[in-house]
């Protein structure tokens, strides 16, 4: 997990740049998935509206771009490499149980699972991939990948910057903790009531 405050480090000195990369990386490269995602977006959002150094339209457009461009390199990579790229041992970075996760919600939500997968962590990260793996029409997919980038990429900023414009700047920094802990909560439950799902079924 990351500090808020090495989050706001990083984008006040990496600024869009730093957006692009970790949205980029997140989505599109398979050890991506480790990146703080959506409190990186929620931080952006708000230090859009309490700090001069970002402009809101700005970082939505970098969300965006990046999410696009790294959700095809993701569905790329499966399509190039196959089944082969999941199957390699267990590692720091490489967790089998979080593909199988991401196949599971593959194969319940489909060609929809592109744009919900987009608020869900580690899925985010390998439901492109595993969309490339089974072969979805790339059409179909980059539809899908464009509706899931707009909505996550500019819609997750988005509440951050009217977060920000809600709470006076003075006392912005005692709640940004809350709000990112409360948006990471909330993108953790699908994953959360999936497992319980599955003990349920199993048991």
């Amino acid at each position: 997990m990351f500090e808020v405050e090495s989050l706001q480090h990083l984008l006040r000195t990496g600024s869009y740049l730093a957006l692009l990369g970790i949205v980029f990386a997140e989505t599109g490269l398979l050890v991506g998935f480790f990146l703080p995602g959506d409190s990186l977006l929620l931080v952006a959002g708000i230090m859009s509206a309490v700090e001069g150094g970002l402009n809101i339209w700005g970082v939505m457009a970098c969300c965006v771009l990046a999410a696009i461009v790294g959700d095809t390199v993701g569905y790329l990579i499966g399509r190039r490499f196959g089944p082969a790229i999941f199957n390699r041992p267990e590692s720091r970075f490489f967790k089998p149980e979080h593909v199988q996760r991401s196949y599971v919600f593959f194969q319940k939500h489909g060609g929809k699972t592109i744009i919900l997968a987009r608020f869900v962590p580690f899925v985010r990260t390998f439901a492109p991939t595993i969309a490339g793996v089974s072969g979805m029409h790339y059409p179909t997919f980059l539809a899908y990948n464009v509706i899931g980038a707009v909505l996550w990429g500019a819609g997750v900023p988005l509440v951050g910057y009217l977060i920000g414009n809600t709470i006076p700047a003075t006392t912005v920094d005692k709640y940004i903790l809350l709000m990112v802990a409360v948006v990471v909560g909330l993108s953790l439950l699908p994953v959360l009531l999936e497992a319980w799902k599955l003990r349920k079924k199993a048991a």
